[in-house]
């Protein structure tokens, strides 16, 4: 939680991007870099949306498009594509989004909870709806895009591809 401008209340800051035309937010205190898109290393067996993985600086992060995770159309990865690399519980992993944004303080207060929509549409991925200078604003529950059975399914290939490379 951060001070607003006047000193008063609290706000979140959230990191900005686009998606399919549609404006999403993550915790800002959540991302621990932001990096132009890369090729990644293909793990055999994984769902379509985890792209692969990244050796970044010694550590092995799996990769999503945020684009495959929620059903929509894959697009061409162009100059502003770019990949947010998040923490979640001391593990690391990068969402490939459209472009990157801004970073914007949100009071708490103006956050509303996702409407329920059934079956249509799946909304565990968001923790609220704000509004920011007149446009809506996603915000990601990051905590619910990588799912402990994917968690699971890349610590067995990972651990197979590792010993590989050891035996080789």
């Amino acid at each position: 939680m951060y001070q607003n401008d006047q000193g008063t209340a609290p706000t979140v800051q959230q990191l900005t991007f686009s998606l399919a035309g549609e404006e999403y937010g993550v915790d800002i205190l959540s991302v621990r870099e932001i990096r132009g898109w890369s090729r990644v290393t293909r793990i055999p067996q994984t769902p379509a949306y985890l792209l692969g993985v990244l050796n970044l600086r010694g550590a092995i992060v799996p990769i999503m498009d945020l684009r495959l995770r929620f059903g929509l159309e894959r697009e061409v990865y162009g100059d502003s594509t770019v990949v947010i690399i998040v923490a979640l519980a001391e593990r690391l992993f990068g969402i490939v989004v459209d472009a990157v944004s801004d970073v914007v303080d949100i009071d708490p207060a103006a956050i509303k909870p996702v409407p329920d929509m059934g079956v249509i549409v799946d909304t565990r991925y968001l923790k609220g709806l704000a509004t920011h200078v007149e446009r809506m604003v996603m915000l990601l529950d990051i905590e619910n895009l990588m799912r402990p059975e994917d968690v699971e399914t890349l610590d067995a290939a990972l651990s197979h591809v590792q010993e590989v490379e050891v035996a080789a």
